[in-house]
């Protein structure tokens, strides 16, 4: 049986993936505390759309980028400041970051970090990703592909959590981390 050839561009991907995956364990250790003290979880139907989404996304570009496909160098440090994007938002949610929507009641909401320019950080560095990792390979299609699945259902997303937070008072000093 042949083994396939892996390249640079399979490198990054599985670099991202494991990153996910990272992200996903801290998420769901986050999601758990945060039902265990009283917090309650919405829009939990469309949840399985966005793993979806993603792990397809990872996987077909997985499936299609050559091993030798030429990596754009200014896309690529375009997706790694994208990455640090999602750092800042995750670092800034700290206990209270999760890969769903889990609203803990009396909260104050985040209004620090990237939450003081942008309502939904998190969302504006997604898009990013979906559209600019397929181009550092020259897979315009796949951007093109996840970013017209991902637009409705962030939409609906957003409209799911805004209205899960409202009501709530935002806090804007520097030592509150709810979200």
């Amino acid at each position: 049986m042949e083994t396939l050839p892996l390249g640079w561009p399979h490198v990054i991907l599985l670099l991202v993936a494991a990153q996910r995956l990272g992200e996903l364990v801290v998420a769901q250790r986050n999601t758990r505390r945060l039902l265990a003290e009283g917090a309650r979880e919405v829009g939990a139907a469309h949840y399985p759309l966005f793993v979806g989404l993603h792990a397809g996304w990872l996987a077909l570009l997985f499936a299609v980028v050559p091993a030798d496909a030429p990596i754009n160098g200014w896309l690529l440090a375009l997706f790694v400041l994208l990455q640090a994007g999602r750092v800042w938002v995750i670092a800034t949610l700290g206990r209270f970051w999760t890969t769903r929507i889990v609203t803990l009641p009396g909260a104050p909401l985040v209004r620090r970090g990237p939450f003081r320019w942008v309502r939904h950080p998190n969302y504006l560095v997604v898009a990013g990703e979906l559209a600019v990792l397929p181009l550092v390979f020259g897979a315009w299609w796949i951007a093109v592909l996840a970013t017209l699945l991902n637009v409705p259902l962030t939409l609906h997303r957003i409209r799911v959590e805004d209205d899960a937070l409202s009501g709530r008072r935002s806090l804007r000093s520097a030592g509150s981390t709810a979200s």
